[in-house]
């Protein structure tokens, strides 16, 4: 039976990864988390994503991961949706961890479409979704972020056909805007089409996004609410010079990862740690050119 969408075509949607929080023994900081996504809920944030480059989730167990998940959904205020990260290339690795999001309290998924080596999975892909969806008893997210550098994971084509699929409600693009305004045109009206990337966020509303996911969002929701609000009205000179304010801090996010990141939160009053081990957290310098650039971005005072 077709699900019926959870995203209307006039929703603005914000979603960001949800950073995990450590203590100095390195466990789950479960109070930080707890206090940070109460601070979250008093924003524009549609959502959280638990499992994620955000996450950290290539440094974390599976246990720790599904208790993020379990403090997610007790802290969030109604309304606000909690999403199951996963990015495995395993159909049936990922339909259990499906299962054990939903059992945990998590309301979507969002699925990485899997990369193997080039050329390996031209149409695994599409068989991979389709057992997913049939099994899955949450709707899908699926995002086309990769983590190497040059190629896609998926022709156009076969995101359509992934996109067709009953249970899937929104796909999230990959970095290449040119690559994504024509697999635009595969992705149905009925499934959500959002932007991957802060600074991306007006190029992707300018070929048909409507919402967003990424960890700018963590630290200033409201701004990136505000560009994709102002694109929708038209109101691009506007959204334009927004857009504008993202830039620097986002390009500092965009080369140091989740060390920025976290970084990002403390400055702006958020208990971000420090990224797990070995994971260098920022220098001194590093730190003051973040704190200029959320100065100049109006996100600290001056």
């Amino acid at each position: 039976m077709k699900r019926t969408p959870l995203f209307g075509p006039d929703d603005v949607v914000v979603i960001a990864p949800t950073p995990l929080p450590w203590t100095k023994d390195e466990l789950l900081d479960t109070g930080t988390l707890a206090r940070n996504v109460q601070r979250w809920g008093e924003t524009p944030l549609s959502g959280f994503v638990v499992g994620s480059g955000g996450s950290e989730e290539t440094y974390i167990s599976e246990a720790e991961l599904f208790e993020a998940v379990a403090v997610v959904r007790d802290s969030c205020p109604d309304g606000k949706l909690v999403i199951g990260g996963i990015d495995s290339p395993s159909t049936t690795e990922t339909i259990r961890r499906i299962h054990r999001f939903a059992d945990t309290g998590a309301d979507l998924i969002r699925v990485r479409i899997p990369q193997t080596p080039s050329g390996g999975n031209r149409g695994e892909v599409v068989e991979y979704y389709s057992r997913i969806a049939e099994e899955s008893p949450l709707p899908i997210i699926v995002i086309h972020q990769t983590w190497q550098s040059g190629g896609f994971a998926a022709t156009p084509e076969e995101i359509g056909e992934i996109c067709n699929l009953d249970n899937v409600i929104a796909y999230i693009g990959w970095h290449n805007v040119r690559y994504e305004a024509y697999v635009r045109r595969f992705v149905p009206p009925t499934v959500a089409f959002w932007s991957p990337n802060g600074s991306l966020v007006l190029p992707y509303a300018l070929i048909g996004a409507s919402g967003v996911c990424c960890f700018f969002a963590d630290w200033a929701p409201e701004l990136i609410t505000d560009i994709l609000l102002l694109a929708k009205q038209g109101r691009y000179q506007e959204a334009s010079a927004l857009q504008e304010k993202v830039f620097w801090a986002d390009f500092i996010g965009m080369s140091h990862g989740v060390a920025a990141l976290k970084a990002g939160l403390t400055l702006l009053g958020y208990d971000g740690s420090a990224p797990r081990d070995p994971v260098r957290p920022l220098g001194n310098d590093e730190i003051d050119e973040l704190r200029a650039a959320f100065r100049a971005a109006g996100l600290l005072a001056t």
